[in-house]
């Protein structure tokens, strides 16, 4: 049941679990899916992440009327010019599995030398008030790694099986969902988020 005590902001996504990680850090927020309000699927057309994340945001927040927080990630790799980017999702074409995402990324990989595969996950979160908010709340998170030669480990989602961590000598893949939260770029965007939301306050 909504906490109807609290003001409710609006996430421009129906991902439970990614509901129930950004309701955790947000707890001076109700953090309602939009699908609440029967909002339409927003096309992503921009090259940018953070171009994305506005337009979703802005998008939730028009047929709400509430304020709305949407996040634009990815995975970009050093070696393919940033690809797969801002398309990480559809990678080997639209509605494609996570898997067919992976084995398309090793199969651009297979020739690409070892000090040569840096990567990195990308995650940009944007707050807006309303539609047409002129300042809206951006936030960055950043995690470095490096793709490794073939998909290990079972948690996780997307590219987590080929995201290699030199310093932990494992894939985000191995990782245990508190500690990945912990490390991870959405982790890391959300905690700037929340010290931007603590500051407009003031």
């Amino acid at each position: 049941m909504l906490n109807t005590k609290l003001p409710r902001l609006v996430l421009a996504s129906g991902n439970p679990g990614k509901i129930k990680e950004i309701q955790a850090l947000l707890s001076d927020f109700t953090i309602v899916p939009q699908s609440v309000f029967n909002v339409p699927e927003c096309d992503e057309p921009a090259c940018t992440f953070v171009e994305n994340a506005l337009l979703k945001a802005r998008h939730a927040a028009l047929h709400s009327q509430l304020p709305a927080l949407a996040d634009d990630s990815g995975l970009i790799v050093d070696a393919l010019n940033g690809a797969p980017g801002v398309i990480s999702a559809r990678y080997a074409g639209v509605g494609a599995s996570d898997q067919a995402n992976v084995d398309k990324l090793l199969a651009q990989m297979t020739d690409i030398p070892a000090n040569q595969r840096h990567a990195r996950f990308i995650c940009i979160m944007v707050l807006v008030e309303h539609p047409n908010d002129p300042c809206p709340l951006i936030a960055q998170g950043v995690w470095e790694g490096i793709i490794a030669d073939c998909a290990i480990g079972d948690q996780g989602f997307g590219y987590d099986p080929v995201f290699w961590m030199p310093e932990r000598h494992c894939t985000s893949a191995e990782l245990s969902a508190e500690l990945k939260n912990q490390l991870s770029h959405r982790g890391q965007a959300l905690k700037q988020l929340v010290a931007l939301i603590k500051n407009k306050k003031r």
